[in-house]
């Protein structure tokens, strides 16, 4: 598996995205919270992920898209564990809710746990 975040992984899709808020579930791991939805898409890729972090907690357009960066980083190295996992497609959207400024460290470890509590709760579902 290539350690990528293709054009083609990236949640860009308007419907998608409303449909995967106002249908999808959530798992939390401060300071990062997954929502996602078990779709299909027509490419060939299992994940789509989007990233986000709101204008609420960090007013300055740099302090969002250096988090931002930071998340798609921390996602990019450990995506290994959710693709390895899965056998249908799903959405991602990855959300910021902490208040201060995150560690890229903070943040992976944050990431690995909350993708371990979506693979247990996807076998839960099964």
């Amino acid at each position: 598996m290539k350690f990528t975040y293709n054009k083609s992984e990236k949640l860009k899709s308007e419907k998608l995205i409303t449909k995967l808020f106002t249908e999808g579930e959530s798992v939390s791991a401060y300071p990062l919270r997954l929502v996602y939805l078990e779709t299909t898409h027509t490419e060939a890729v299992p994940l789509k992920t989007g990233v986000s972090v709101p204008k609420r907690n960090f007013k300055k357009a740099v302090d969002r898209i250096r988090i931002k960066r930071v998340m798609r980083e921390a996602y990019r190295l450990n995506k290994y564990m959710v693709f390895n996992n899965i056998s249908t497609q799903f959405a991602f959207m990855i959300l910021y809710v902490g208040k201060e400024k995150p560690s890229y460290s903070e943040l992976e470890k944050a990431t690995k746990k909350m993708f371990n509590k979506f693979l247990i709760k996807i076998a839960e579902n099964k």
